[in-house]
């Protein structure tokens, strides 16, 4: 199979849905011996040689020079000009990362949706997410011939909120990393240096409600350990950052910045727990990737977050400051149920798998180029 992966989220930083389309050309190409090409364009920015080298020879990255505004604007508003004229090739399936497609000549034509908070609170995005999804995804659904959904969660939010026919949709949820074999840390961690946070942060992530549930309990229990939040941050941050410059979260609270490929593993590793208490998730990484290092996880009852975790994370209400902060100092203060907790995430870890999310990808795709075929009368 000849296939396109749009690559331009990956270009500056591997987070959310860059780790996703990275992961997922490297697992296709490797899987299945298909002809993968990956395609990049920036005025500025270019590929990272560890990133194309981690990709792996089987895998062509195609590298333009085209301003990302310019290419934007005019693919997802004019449909012009197809990838094809880009590349220099032909495919049978050209995949975008975003719900918004790609325009090809005669490739089928694939979207994934990775959640949709962006209909519901445009005011959490920023960017591209906020000015064109909301007012383009459905069309852009509508002309796709085939949609990829990464949780249940957001399968029924796009068949409803969409309106996509659910035989359209094809689930594929994400993997885990290719860890190194050590170092290894003991179900549950009790040598954990810090409570940990890992993702963008921004808005839909409640960092704000994180912060107060962890001031309640700094002031219940001093002797918790220090609370590190780790990811990019997004502009108007600025709550936060004051936030943990003042007391009582001075000196308390460590903000680590955007974690790399490379020190994601240690990042986790230090951990007692992970605490991800997001408004909404259409199926939350850092979840599955603590899970499979042992590493016991306090996440949100919204969005994907309890259909991912499958019984293994204490949950609680995002607006539930109390809930949050309870669910935390339960597990730093109850070895038997931190280590159970990990016990049972990595038994759920064994669920993920890049191959894994792969093949069912692939199935996607080879649905996708026969809807094509039936659309064109052929």
């Amino acid at each position: 199979m000849r296939i396109l992966v749009d690559y331009r989220p990956a270009l500056r930083q591997r987070s959310g849905v860059g780790e996703y389309v990275h992961q997922l050309a490297r697992a296709l190409a490797d899987r299945h011996g298909d002809r993968v090409d990956v395609f990049t364009s920036s005025w500025q920015d270019r590929p990272a040689a560890a990133d194309v080298a981690d990709l792996g020879a089987a895998v062509r990255v195609v590298d333009r020079r085209i301003p990302v505004r310019w290419l934007a604007a005019s693919w997802h508003r004019r449909g012009w000009p197809p990838v094809e004229w880009l590349t220099g090739r032909t495919y049978d399936v050209v995949h975008s990362p975003t719900p918004l497609l790609l325009p090809s000549q005669r490739a089928a034509r694939v979207v994934t949706i990775h959640d949709l908070d962006f209909l519901a609170h445009p005011e959490r995005t920023r960017a591209e997410m906020r000015h064109a999804y909301p007012a383009l995804a459905a069309a852009h659904a509508a002309a796709a011939d085939g949609v990829i959904v990464v949780s249940e969660h957001v399968a029924e939010k796009a068949s409803r909120l969409l309106r996509i026919e659910r035989e359209r949709i094809s689930v594929c949820p994400h993997g885990i990393p290719r860890w190194a074999p050590e170092p290894r840390v003991e179900p549950g961690n009790p040598g954990g240096r810090y409570i940990l946070f890992l993702g963008t942060l921004e808005p839909r992530k409640n960092i704000d409600g994180l912060l107060a549930a962890y001031a309640a309990l700094v002031s219940r229990r001093p002797d918790v350990p220090p609370l590190k939040l780790a990811g990019g941050a997004v502009a108007g941050a600025e709550s936060w950052r004051d936030a943990i410059a003042a007391p009582p979260l001075a000196g308390r609270v460590v903000y680590h910045g955007y974690v790399r490929d490379s020190e994601r593993q240690a990042v986790y590793a230090g951990a007692r727990l992970l605490v991800l208490p997001s408004f909404d998730e259409g199926f939350g990484m850092p979840v599955v990737e603590a899970m499979s290092l042992g590493i016991p996880v306090v996440a949100s009852t919204r969005g994907a977050l309890p259909e991912v975790s499958g019984g293994a994370a204490l949950l609680a209400d995002p607006e539930d400051l109390t809930g949050i902060s309870e669910a935390m100092e339960r597990v730093l203060f109850d070895p038997v149920l931190a280590r159970r907790m990990a016990e049972d995430g990595l038994r759920r870890s064994d669920d993920f798998s890049w191959a894994r999310a792969a093949a069912s990808t692939r199935v996607a795709y080879e649905r996708a180029i026969q809807a094509r075929r039936v659309r064109l009368g052929g």
